[in-house]
């Protein structure tokens, strides 16, 4: 369960990003300003990076990788492991 600090730091994050990032803007629609505090924390914190090594997949790559892993027919084992027997 969260504590009040938790609570306090999360509330915190929210008003700076609401007045930080969206001070002063308009927005055309409601669902344009409901999506503007995303796009204000993906603009901060980015979905691309500075690699260490090059050919390092970043964030988004990773992200493809995983959503192909899932979406790939899980493998069966069609010859069952016998259980070894004591010596």
């Amino acid at each position: 369960m969260p504590t009040t600090l938790e609570y306090a730091l999360a509330e915190n994050l929210w008003t700076l990003i609401m007045t930080e990032g969206l001070r002063s803007r308009t927005f055309a629609t409601r669902a344009e300003a409901n999506l503007a505090p995303f796009a204000c924390i993906d603009g901060f914190y980015g979905s691309r990076r500075i690699r260490k090594r090059p050919g390092h997949p970043g964030p988004v790559e990773l992200e493809g990788e995983h959503h192909a892993e899932q979406a790939a027919p899980e493998r069966t084992d069609l010859k069952p492991r016998r259980p070894a027997l004591p010596s």
